[in-house]
């Protein structure tokens, strides 16, 4: 079923994402109104040592008023490849990088009024980076966390993680070493 577009007023033009409202028409002739919190999307990456175990990071979230254990993630720029932001998020957020990416899966973080979409990628042979993280102000208090990946899955069990895209990464990677596909 098509929804026919009827009208578009995009309310507000921010740093993160757009707001927009659309009037939309039903094949039935029923018309309605959508709203759209546009979002240019984002890439996140699972980054795993050779002995299992991965970074986390854990950074306030404002709009929870509590630090989460997330991905090392950030928003995509104007036409960019997911993959060079995920390797640039890694490097800026943990000072580290992936001698190797492999996608694992994108995801729509919530299609009912968002349609930002994010790219989950497991980095291995991981090297420090000789010039560390370059963190931006509003990521000056993240900590990284280094946890065993079976130890992360059982926080995402016990409710320790509850970021989405950390809890879909981090099973997409135990799938992927586990040999399925």
């Amino acid at each position: 079923m098509e929804l026919k577009q009827l009208k578009r007023d995009v309310l507000y033009r921010g740093r993160i994402f757009d707001l927009i409202v659309d009037e939309v028409e039903y094949p039935s002739g029923n018309r309605a109104i959508r709203e759209i919190a546009h979002h240019p999307g984002g890439a996140a990456t699972v980054p795993l040592f050779e002995d299992g175990r991965v970074i986390l990071i854990k950074q306030l979230r404002y709009p929870f008023g509590r630090y989460l254990y997330e991905l090392p993630a950030g928003k995509l720029g104007p036409s960019e490849d997911p993959a060079i932001a995920a390797v640039r998020e890694l490097k800026e957020e943990t000072g580290w990088v992936g001698g190797k990416l492999e996608k694992l899966a994108s995801v729509y973080t919530t299609p009912g009024f968002c349609d930002e979409v994010i790219h989950i990628y497991l980095a291995t042979n991981l090297v420090e980076s000789p010039e560390g993280h370059k963190r931006e102000e509003g990521e000056l208090t993240m900590s990284l966390h280094f946890i065993p990946l079976e130890d992360a899955l059982g926080m995402i069990i016990s409710g320790d993680i509850q970021d989405s895209k950390t809890i879909i990464g981090l099973f997409m990677t135990q799938h992927r070493l586990s040999g399925k596909r």
